[in-house]
């Protein structure tokens, strides 16, 4: 029951933090831009955050938009609280940018076969590259691919929606656990150290919240200025101290 009502709690913090996309549904590429842009779209039910789209145009803006998993209620048979979808402006470094427009040209602009033919795979969600600007566009469609240049792109996105993910929680424990922040700054440094979260930056007003509030406990404020400190100088992670 504890769990539960924390799961509740989360859900209704992020209706009060999120703006709503049309329908709820990840967004698509603008067509009426005149930027070229990449979009990297995912989908695997069972997940806390099922699906998830980012859109990232030439000068590395972009948008992140999300759909969280519906959390089950107590007490009323078949009962739910519906998640607020997620929609947030990002900004992507420019040398992720470069690289992330790179192979989407050097792909063709994904107007390639990129799903593999092998059989009996795993299913580790239905993803979705696409590509628009002046000089064409295109998709692919793929749950598990066996070129390098995909994987490697694949890897950049999912680690992008993962630092934003660890931002809703980390902002969330801050306002209602911060016992539970030692634990998930512990995660989020992990990952960086692993190169499975990128782009702190668009996180950044919430490790300085943290790192700004007495109340915390000192290591977790450590570990969020170290952090922060990664974001703002657009440096590759460092171990965590």
């Amino acid at each position: 029951m504890k769990a539960l009502a924390f799961l509740l709690s989360f859900a209704a913090a992020c209706n009060g933090q999120t703006v709503a996309s049309a329908a709820g549904q990840p967004a698509a590429l603008d067509f009426s831009s005149p930027r070229s842009q990449v979009s990297f779209q995912f989908e695997r039910p069972g997940l806390p955050v099922p699906k998830y789209a980012i859109v990232v145009a030439e000068d590395g803006t972009g948008t992140y938009q999300a759909q969280p998993a519906a959390v089950s209620g107590a007490g009323i048979a078949g009962a739910s609280t519906a998640a607020a979808p997620v929609n947030q402006v990002i900004k992507i470094s420019s040398p992720t940018t470069q690289a992330i427009f790179k192979t989407a040209q050097s792909l063709d602009r994904f107007n390639i076969e990129c799903a593999s033919k092998a059989k009996n795979i795993a299913d580790t969600g239905k993803k979705t590259l696409s590509y628009k600007g002046a000089d064409g566009q295109g998709s692919c469609l793929y749950n598990y691919s066996e070129n390098k240049s995909i994987t490697q792109l694949t890897d950049t996105f999912q680690a992008i929606a993962f630092t934003m993910d660890e931002g809703r929680k980390l902002e969330f424990l801050h306002r209602f656990d911060r016992l539970g922040l030692y634990s998930e700054m512990d995660v989020l440094s992990h990952e960086v150290q692993e190169k499975r979260a990128l782009e702190l930056g668009n996180i950044a007003p919430a490790l300085r919240s943290i790192v700004a509030d007495e109340a915390v406990m000192q290591r977790v404020r450590e570990r969020a200025a170290h952090l922060l400190a990664l974001a703002e100088a657009d440096t590759p992670p460092n171990p965590a101290r």
